[in-house]
């Protein structure tokens, strides 16, 4: 019954579209053969051309929906995939390949073209953060989880009546050492936290820059004198503009470093330079074990360890070059390394004199 109504609906719309054409037609035509100064033409040709062009715009309006019920035909075959694609990245599904109907526009600039680009980008761009995130979560549940369990172990051994004083002596210092680590890598988490935030803590001023590593390095001498380490600085007299604060976490986490997989009786040397008219260098290089390529190439990430098991009995948590890059971005610098296995490894840090 239903498609009964629907067919007569249509016939009818014909009907009366066909109505509409030809009483425009028959006002029109007069209009026509006056614009064009036709007179004397019989009743007949009147009619031929009322009907002719009742006709033509009959053709002409049935034409247009053709066209329009085309064009939204085809918008719908676009926005369907578009749209299954929202729906799938709200889900949190973000293997989105929308390549196989780019192919169907043959033009480049074409607004569905431009979308079409602009939602797998975003496909991908989610998807990596979201791989990001989870392996962000696995590697602090990680570095959370190792402390954890030696506590707990030795703790539990503890209640050993039977151990000797030394045997608890330690256990104790096991404790102790775990203890620093999982306060150190909550430490550094927070830290990276608010650096990655919208609104990091920030506040430079002008300060003298080689007093500031001067410093540090005396902060430290108790480490590299342990080692037996030979550290040669020379620092031009420089002034910057900077988070003095955060820069102070820049060299100290360098500078250690380079102390830590240096070998006893080793050299650092320590420089800053003036590299241009705008721009400062500071380069800190060692003689220490060296870096592959591969290393190099990840350093930078959160939790990365060449050696887990040197960075676990160091206490490093593998966040501190993560936290350094940061600062140095904020600060509109650069951090440069290079570093063969076995030869020692040079980082050298260039900032703008005045970045702000």
């Amino acid at each position: 019954m239903k498609k009964f109504f629907k067919k007569s609906g249509e016939i009818a719309a014909v009907i009366l579209l066909l109505f509409l054409c030809w009483s425009a037609a028959f006002f029109i035509t007069p209009w026509i053969l006056e614009l064009f100064s036709i007179h004397n033409l019989s009743f007949y040709m009147k009619q031929i051309i009322d009907s002719f062009l009742g006709f033509f715009l009959f053709g002409l309006i049935m034409y247009g929906i053709s066209r329009i019920g085309f064009v939204q035909a085809q918008q719908t075959v676009f926005f369907r995939p578009m749209i299954d694609a929202m729906k799938n990245m709200a889900r949190g599904n973000f293997n989105i390949d929308l390549s196989p109907y780019k192919k169907e526009i043959k033009n480049r600039r074409h607004p569905f073209y431009e979308i079409l680009n602009s939602i797998n980008h975003m496909a991908k761009e989610l998807g990596e953060m979201e791989q990001m995130r989870q392996e962000f979560i696995s590697n602090v549940s990680h570095e959370i989880q190792s402390p954890l369990t030696s506590i707990s172990g030795f703790a539990h051994a503890l209640k050993n009546k039977n151990l000797s004083n030394e045997e608890r002596r330690q256990y104790l210092e096991i404790i102790e050492v775990e203890s620093m680590r999982l306060s150190k890598l909550s430490d550094n988490l927070l830290k990276l936290t608010s650096l990655e935030s919208e609104h990091p803590p920030f506040e430079p001023k002008t300060y003298h820059l080689d007093q500031q590593l001067r410093r540090v390095i005396l902060s430290i001498e108790p480490q590299w004198r342990n080692k037996n380490l030979e550290m040669d600085v020379s620092l031009d007299k420089m002034t910057i503009i900077a988070d003095e604060d955060l820069m102070n976490q820049v060299w100290i986490n360098l500078i250690h470093n380079s102390i830590k997989f240096t070998p006893n009786n080793g050299k650092i040397t320590v420089n800053l330079i003036k590299k241009d008219t705008d721009r400062i260098a500071v380069i800190i290089k060692d003689t220490g074990i060296g870096m592959t390529k591969e290393v190099q190439m990840h350093i930078f990430e959160r939790f990365y360890k060449a050696d887990p098991s040197r960075s676990r009995s160091s206490g490093g948590s593998g966040l501190g070059l993560a936290i350094v890059k940061k600062i140095i971005e904020m600060h509109k610098g650069e951090i440069l390394v290079e570093s063969l296995p076995n030869e020692g490894t040079e980082i050298k840090v260039i900032l703008p004199i005045d970045f702000i």
